[in-house]
């Protein structure tokens, strides 16, 4: 697959890149896919819920009434779930989300991911791009010049940058990320791909 490749101003460069079908045109594995979303929202779950189960309320241990003759069910202990003020019956406890993954199946929904923008033509590739400041007008006018500035997107680059960063931080809808922490969430939640020239090489030897 051939795409041209823009610039800021979104014109046409008078290059192409080529992407590698190995990457960029697979045969889609939803499950995997369904896998690699799954860990990553789990993953982002801090877990630190709790609720005070009856073994762990403050209160007597004693039997709060005769066990036979009330007319009303027996009950042990004011620290019942029954009672009010008592402990919680199988309240959440604090507990760790995340499972692992596979390697090659991680890379393969990321391939699917990636398989899934290019069928829909959702892939733009830029020239590679710095500010030497941060420049949240000049990243907003790209996006504009891009026709995406009404869309989620994801500007993947090939290394960190900081003022790129600063940038679009404070733009609703776009996020930056470096070729290697491409995740398969971000890519399907995100309407457009906007990828630098450099990093399709990187992404292509990453998920290679």
């Amino acid at each position: 697959m051939e795409l041209v490749v823009l610039n800021n101003a979104g014109e046409d460069t008078g290059k192409k890149v080529e992407l590698k079908d190995s990457i960029f045109a697979i045969e889609p594995n939803d499950h995997a896919i369904y896998l690699d979303v799954k860990q990553y929202l789990a993953n982002q779950r801090q877990g630190t819920h709790k609720s005070k189960e009856r073994a762990e309320i403050t209160g007597s241990t004693r039997k709060i009434k005769k066990q036979k003759g009330t007319g009303t069910a027996r009950a042990g202990s004011i620290k019942s779930p029954l009672f009010k003020g008592g402990g919680r019956a199988f309240g959440p406890r604090v507990r760790d989300y995340s499972f692992k993954l596979n390697k090659k199946l991680k890379h393969l929904a990321r391939k699917s991911a990636l398989a899934y923008k290019a069928k829909a033509n959702k892939i733009l590739v830029v020239e590679d791009f710095t500010y030497e400041t941060p420049q949240t007008k000049g990243y907003a006018k790209m996006l504009d010049n891009l026709k995406i500035s009404d869309k989620k997107s994801l500007v993947v680059v090939a290394e960190t940058n900081k003022n790129i960063y600063l940038s679009s931080r404070n733009i609703k809808g776009t996020e930056v990320i470096t070729y290697d922490k491409l995740n398969t969430y971000q890519i399907m939640k995100a309407s457009s791909l906007v990828v630098t020239e450099k990093s399709v090489g990187l992404i292509e030897s990453f998920l290679g």
